[in-house]
């Protein structure tokens, strides 16, 4: 096995790894959301406003990540 194929295996693994951590952030954020609209349904809209916001840092971040990862995979 040589380097260039240890950094093809760490680009995917890394790309990987940055999507599960969203995925599992996100589901903790609609989790958490959810549950503050059960507990005080007056505040709803806001909370949703703010589960967007977050959810789309979120996903902005894992986006940077996985294009890193990718352009390491590519680079010679």
């Amino acid at each position: 096995m040589n380097a260039l194929s240890l950094g093809y295996l760490a680009a995917g693994l890394g790309a990987g790894m940055s999507v599960i951590g969203a995925g599992l952030g996100i589901g903790k954020l609609a989790a958490a959301a959810m549950d503050g609209s059960a507990r005080q349904p007056t505040a709803a809209g806001d909370i949703r406003t703010s589960m967007i916001i977050a959810a789309a840092l979120i996903e902005g971040a894992t986006l940077f990540a996985v294009v890193v990862c990718l352009l390491l995979a590519i680079a010679k």
